[in-house]
């Protein structure tokens, strides 16, 4: 019989291990798809998934996701799930500490590439 380790995964201890912005890493696992802290400060890239949704849950700090047509504003304790193909652009005027539930293997930029694409499957 195989021995479980039953651990909590503490959200705010995990954010305190990244340094990065806009440098996602992994957290937990549910099938085949991830849970990533994030901090995000500033502009991100237009961007989008087109094979998969992606959720955005606020943990700390304000986030904005601006659309072609709009935008979404989020507060900590909100979510929003953009949904694929639609093109997005996240947005922080104050650091902020993000977690995003996508499936194994979604780079951060989608198909826009450029230099703020972070390294997959980073764990912390």
């Amino acid at each position: 019989m195989e021995t479980r380790e039953y651990t909590a995964i503490d959200i705010g201890q995990k954010l305190s291990l990244v340094d990065e912005q806009w440098s996602p890493r992994v957290v937990a696992e549910m099938n085949d798809y991830q849970f990533k802290v994030v901090k995000l400060k500033g502009e991100f890239v237009w961007h989008d998934h087109p094979d998969t949704d992606e959720t955005f849950i606020v943990i700390k700090g304000n986030v904005r996701i601006d659309f072609r047509d709009g935008a979404v504003h989020l507060a900590a304790g909100q979510m929003y799930v953009v949904p694929k193909g639609v093109e997005h652009k996240p947005y922080a005027e104050e650091e902020a500490e993000v977690m995003l539930i996508e499936p194994r293997g979604v780079l951060n930029t989608g198909n826009a590439g450029g230099e703020r694409t972070a390294l997959n499957d980073v764990w912390v």
